[in-house]
């Protein structure tokens, strides 16, 4: 499995919110969120459409 490195701060809220959310783990929590994030994107009809997508949601300016 790759590996990615996790800014302190944002992996302590992953910690948190994988908790609150009754996941069994931080992977099984980012694993479904990249999931999410991911389907949203597989829906678009063109690459014109996923980089709109992806600047709407703050990824790319």
């Amino acid at each position: 499995m790759p590996k990615i490195k996790i800014d302190k701060e944002l992996m302590k809220k992953i910690k948190a919110y994988a908790k609150i959310a009754g996941y069994s783990s931080e992977d099984e929590f980012i694993v479904h969120t990249l999931e999410k994030a991911m389907a949203q994107l597989d829906e678009s009809d063109s690459e014109e459409e996923v980089k709109k997508k992806l600047q709407g949601l703050g990824y790319i300016s």
